[in-house]
């Protein structure tokens, strides 16, 4: 069962050596902004030890860092250097690792209309569209994500895009009704047809449109974390927004830290941390992308079912083996709530969660008992 956390039971606990994160962007256009507290490397040893057998100076671990921008979100890069991979290797890896964002992007956004997924949409209930073996094997893996989370997680909700205005074309004012409704009848993930022989990808109805907005980040992040590896790197983090994937340990044989974001409280405030080893972590929360309007708050998290966005929780953040799972599963979540999205953690292989519920409560799964470290109740308010 999951463990539910009562702010008068949260007790505090100092912090060293966060990883920060918001609330998952989508993949949109205009200007990058980092994380709301990034990760921040120490300072350098000022000289290497030396090996007394040897007389010479002992390897010392150097820690180096990148940051870069694609895919409408700021990336960034952590390394312990090693006896065979020195600094300018580390960075080559990372601008490495970056171009793999980038070319990802070039396939699934929605943003260009040459790319793989706006074909698909251009050519909705007229015929399918031969796509390429990853983007292919993305939607295949979102609609097996919508299929075990009740229909939360529904790539088809880009069908709804313009009605809602949570970016830089704010506007503090829910749709109408109507307008919702009538857009509604396009969404649902069974609206995807796919023929794995010929590798095509059809949407039956003509004003159905798909987006990989809420998966092709965490896709991503897995790939880039393949090209660090296959430089030769084996202690590191990559972040791209609110996903992270975490390699190893540090080289004093500690865990990556990643502080999880108090969804009321200040910019850069954290509510509790949680150990990372090969492990990914991803946040979906209601606070950056939103709006209060005569007493209720909106946000970019829109439940697919009703058109609206999600109320049962504050923030998600999930734990998972791979990015990309972690990345499709905490919007599912947040729509499900504690009790319902608990249960499809629980049911996942390696997958822990840390709710936020519309009340303030805490609840931690089963998986992060023992791992996750409350260190202030969540802050109240609207």
């Amino acid at each position: 069962m999951a463990r539910r956390v009562r702010t008068w039971l949260a007790r505090a606990l100092s912090l060293s050596a966060l990883v920060g994160f918001g609330c998952k962007e989508q993949d949109q256009p205009g200007p990058i902004q980092p994380p709301p507290l990034g990760a921040v490397p120490p300072p350098e040893p000022a000289a290497a030890p030396i090996d007394a057998g040897t007389a010479k100076p002992a390897f010392a671990p150097e820690r180096v860092w990148g940051e870069g921008a694609a895919m409408g979100t700021h990336l960034a890069f952590a390394a312990y250097t090693n006896e065979k991979v020195d600094a300018a290797k580390a960075r080559a890896a990372f601008d490495a690792a970056i171009a793999e964002f980038k070319r990802i992007e070039l396939l699934m956004t929605t943003w260009r209309d040459d790319s793989e997924i706006s074909k698909i949409n251009a050519a909705a209930g007229k015929a399918p569209v031969v796509v390429g073996e990853e983007t292919f094997a993305v939607v295949k893996e979102s609609v097996h994500a919508s299929e075990i989370s009740q229909g939360t997680f529904d790539i088809t909700f880009e069908t709804l895009h313009g009605l809602w205005k949570f970016d830089q074309d704010l506007d503090p004012h829910p749709p109408a009704k109507k307008d919702l409704e009538a857009r509604l009848a396009f969404v649902g993930w069974k609206n995807i047809v796919l023929d794995e022989s010929k590798r095509s990808v059809m949407l039956a109805k003509e004003k159905t449109k798909i987006s990989l907005g809420g998966i092709a980040k965490g896709y991503a992040v897995d790939k880039a974390v393949k090209v660090l590896e296959s430089a030769g790197l084996t202690s590191f983090f990559v972040q791209a927004g609110g996903d992270l994937y975490a390699r190893g340990r540090k080289p004093d044989g500690k865990e990556w830290q990643a502080g999880i974001r108090d969804p009321r409280g200040k910019p850069g405030s954290f509510f509790a941390m949680l150990s990372l080893s090969d492990h990914a972590f991803s946040t979906a929360g209601d606070y950056e992308r939103s709006y209060v309007a005569d007493g209720k708050r909106y946000h970019h998290i829109i439940d697919p079912r009703t058109g609206y966005p999600a109320t049962a929780s504050r923030s998600v953040t999930v734990w998972a083996p791979t990015a990309l799972v972690a990345d499709e599963i905490d919007d599912a979540v947040f729509i499900l709530g504690p009790k319902k999205g608990l249960e499809l953690v629980e049911s996942l292989e390696g997958v822990g969660a840390v709710i936020v519920d519309a009340a303030n409560n805490v609840w931690i799964s089963k998986r992060l008992e023992g791992k996750l470290q409350v260190v202030s109740p969540p802050t109240p308010g609207l």
